[in-house]
């Protein structure tokens, strides 16, 4: 709350009218013992005025770096309409609609929502929502088992060039449920998975094969080749995709022959401000012949009576809310504040806005290739098409450059070498539409003195 209301009257007045002499009676059931009886440390009170103050100096102490890594969550420019209309009441303490009667306005925005995700991703169906990006992943992972009923090894092809964060949550939360997860090497010199890596699990009993386009290295993958090979060996598809680069890339639902069977994501670039390692919202979509296995809330369109128009929850059983061990998922009201923020900001940008921020966060990335590049000890490491990230090899040790750039205020990339040692001393960097050419020259800048 912004302010307390309560004058000193009128918590008299709540306390007459209770029968409690004072406010330390409301809490006589804790014992004497677990009370902390001193505030000392605690500094006097202040104003608001001087609170605003203070906070600002501390927000200060951080500084506000030139921002290059993207890994996973990335900073987007987000209209200041998106959350000025996101946190109104309406919609800020709005919660899971089981009530439909009473939860139209609510319903309405995930249809539309849920409309959105399935023409960006060229699917049927979508939900609203999941946690996020990765847990997306293992949930349709375990969607895939349930929906292939023709495979009995609960077998996961995943590529090596996948998130590696995703790929240790989805093994995290499937483990007890013993899916398997089958890594496919990437070539070494193009940093994107081959069909012919594909074949050494020819003829064998996949459930699923997972395509992450972008890959975590920023390539675009042969994404039609990999669709097909899949269904060609009787296994279901999962694609995991940045849902922005869907502005410019073809939407899973068109890859290969047929298109995939599930696509899930982080909705994070969509409207999500970074904010200390979160929030984030996962998206997932499906073929209609698949609706019945996949979790979260369902939001459909019918009439009433009188043949007016509404909105409903629909298609989930109720043990997805309260017999939670019979449940397809205990993923259920999740996430819906910043569905809310991704729905708001796909409809101030529309297909045109999504399309421009697409293309100048590919323009940007490319303008940061060729100035980084320049420098000496700095080299390309993968070539080909790339969205809005690029692996750069150094001369030296990743962490120690991070480091001497961040002193001088750049946040200069993500450092590879943990999770792929054998690219040596790798570098993942991100530009985005919010990085301007003076951004980047400050970078290729502030490198060549650390280097």
């Amino acid at each position: 709350m912004p302010f307390i209301p309560h004058t000193e009257t009128d918590v008299k007045e709540m306390l007459a009218v209770i029968g409690a002499p004072a406010l330390d009676a409301l809490f006589d059931e804790i014992p004497a013992e677990l009370r902390n009886r001193s505030l000392a440390g605690i500094p006097e009170a202040l104003s608001e005025m001087e609170i605003g103050r203070l906070m600002h100096a501390r927000a200060q102490l951080d500084g506000r770096p030139l921002n290059f890594i993207g890994a996973g969550a990335y900073e987007h420019h987000i209209p200041a309409a998106v959350w000025s209309i996101v946190t109104r009441g309406e919609f800020y303490s709005a919660y899971t609609p089981y009530q439909a009667e009473a939860s139209q306005g609510t319903l309405q925005l995930l249809y539309e929502y849920q409309t959105m995700m399935a023409n960006l991703t060229g699917m049927q169906v979508s939900n609203a929502s999941l946690y996020d990006g990765a847990s997306a992943l293992a949930e349709a992972a375990l969607m895939a088992v349930r929906a292939h009923r023709k495979s009995k090894s609960a077998r996961i092809l995943v590529p090596a060039a996948l998130n590696p964060t995703y790929l240790e949550v989805a093994r995290a939360i499937t483990e007890g449920q013993k899916l398997n997860f089958d890594v496919v090497p990437y070539q070494p010199g193009a940093g994107t998975t081959s069909s012919a890596a594909l074949d050494a699990f020819k003829g064998q009993d996949i459930t699923a094969v997972v395509i992450q386009q972008p890959n975590f290295f920023g390539l675009l993958e042969d994404v039609d080749a990999l669709t097909d090979w899949a269904h060609a060996n009787g296994a279901l598809v999962i694609a995991v995709v940045n849902p922005l680069s869907l502005a410019i890339l073809k939407p899973p639902g068109e890859w290969g022959s047929s298109g995939v069977d599930i696509v899930v994501g982080d909705g994070q670039p969509l409207g999500v401000p970074l904010s200390s390692g979160g929030p984030y919202f996962g998206f997932m979509t499906t073929r209609t012949e698949h609706v019945r296995q996949m979790p979260g809330r369902i939001i459909g369109r019918t009439v009433d009576l009188d043949g007016k128009p509404g909105f409903t929850l629909t298609l989930q059983a109720r043990e997805q809310h309260i017999r939670r061990s019979k449940a397809t998922s205990n993923i259920c009201t999740n996430q819906g504040l910043l569905v809310t923020a991704a729905t708001i900001h796909m409809s101030l940008l529309g297909a045109a806005g999504l399309e421009s921020v697409a293309t100048v966060s590919q323009r940007r990335t490319r303008e940061l290739v060729d100035a980084l590049t320049k420098i000496k000890g700095v080299k390309l490491a993968f070539g080909g098409p790339r969205f809005h990230e690029a692996v750069l090899q150094l001369d030296r040790k990743v962490d120690e450059v991070l480091e001497a750039l961040a002193q001088r205020g750049i946040i200069g990339g993500y450092d590879l070498s943990r999770h792929y040692p054998e690219l040596g001393n790798a570098l993942l960097v991100c530009a985005t539409e919010t990085r301007t050419s003076e951004d980047i020259a400050a970078y290729a800048k502030a490198l060549n003195e650390v280097m």
